[in-house]
């Protein structure tokens, strides 16, 4: 499958797309994003949020919190959920439309087959 981002999102987008969602329309680097209830978007950064120990075989939280930072995107992202097990359905997808990181419009486009 590749590298992907995850969108979780708190805006209605419809049903089978309120858990964690897919894309490869944004970074593209495993980055975490977040939809808030009035449609913006926003990264999520953890970023120095954990130590290692000494010889490096595990890792610890530091006490330091992430960061949400608003993002300004504009264009379509194509999402779709992370976890599908109906395999005799088709595999869902939506199209959302964002101008400077507010969502103006969803398509859903649930005609799309899955492929192994």
């Amino acid at each position: 499958m590749g590298m992907f981002d995850t969108v979780r999102s708190s805006y209605n987008l419809g049903p089978g797309y309120s858990k964690d969602l897919q894309t490869k329309d944004l970074e593209c680097l495993m980055g975490e994003y977040w939809i808030d209830p009035k449609g913006n978007l926003y990264e999520i950064d953890y970023s120095h949020t954990q130590d290692f120990t000494t010889d490096f075989s595990h890792y610890k939280w530091n006490g330091n919190h992430g960061k949400v930072r608003p993002v300004y995107f504009s264009g379509s992202v194509e999402v779709y959920p992370a976890k599908w097990d109906c395999y005799y359905a088709p595999f869902p997808s939506c199209f959302i439309h964002f101008h400077s990181g507010t969502i103006t419009k969803v398509t859903h486009n649930d005609k799309r087959q899955r492929t192994f």
